[in-house]
């Protein structure tokens, strides 16, 4: 999976726009650098643009020990992330979202960019 980040000042928060094929190793190495990005500018909120991915894989334990993962990172349990994702990886994500949510993160999948930007920046 490819990425590429914008700071938007103003509103204080990190966009993150993917490409290519999500997968564990990636998602990790994303996520890594999602957390260096937002403590080097003091930023707790990011959205996350998953609608140019390809595909999605993982197996459900994967995407079950995710959040523990993300902790161990160092992850702050205060970040606040939005994700969007296409229709056909609601499955996937919704898991995921469960997971995260039941493991204390702030975090949510929107289809629309507009309900998505809504939630991150109440």
């Amino acid at each position: 999976m490819e990425w590429e980040t914008r700071i938007h000042n103003e509103e204080k928060y990190l966009e993150v726009i993917t490409t290519g094929a999500a997968d564990k190793e990636g998602s990790l190495n994303m996520a890594k650098v999602i957390k260096e990005t937002m403590q080097r500018h003091r930023i707790t909120r990011a959205l996350i643009d998953h609608r140019g991915v390809e595909s999605v894989s993982g197996e459900i334990i994967e995407i079950y020990d995710r959040p523990k993962l993300f902790k161990i990172m160092g992850v702050m349990l205060g970040v606040r992330i939005a994700e969007i994702i296409k229709p056909e990886h609601v499955k996937h994500f919704r898991f995921f979202e469960t997971v995260c949510v039941n493991q204390g993160f702030s975090f949510s999948i929107f289809r629309e960019r507009s309900s998505a930007l809504e939630w991150l920046l109440k």
